[in-house]
């Protein structure tokens, strides 16, 4: 069996919520699973590079997913330690990601004190 060199965990809130996790939650089942494959090529593979995975700068970086539903889904995500923590998922509506996206992500990240 082949093992996960970079394991997920969800980024959790100071009162247990995990956003990550909810926000998947709300796609429907094909969108869920094509998200779930491309986080799982990270995990399996890492490092690995475009088109699946990109560095956005100051320690994030994104998983890239192309929907069923013609649409764009992008998972942020740093590294603590020897796992992945999944801090901000969404869906992508411009070419370029929001600032308020990688400011969301950012404070996450230093929610974990990293």
């Amino acid at each position: 069996m082949e093992i996960k060199k970079l394991p997920a965990m969800f980024y959790c809130t100071a009162s247990g919520n995990e956003p990550v996790r909810e926000w998947l939650k709300t796609l429907d089942v094909i969108d869920r699973k094509i998200v779930g494959q491309d986080i799982a090529t990270a995990e399996f593979g890492w490092p690995v590079g475009m088109p699946v995975c990109r560095s956005l700068g100051n320690g994030l970086y994104e998983i890239r997913s192309d929907l069923a539903s013609h649409r764009i889904a992008r998972v942020i995500f740093c590294i603590a330690g020897q796992s992945m923590v999944l801090l901000h998922g969404f869906i992508k509506k411009t070419q370029k990601t929001s600032r308020s996206e990688l400011d969301l992500a950012l404070k996450r990240k230093k929610e974990m004190a990293l």
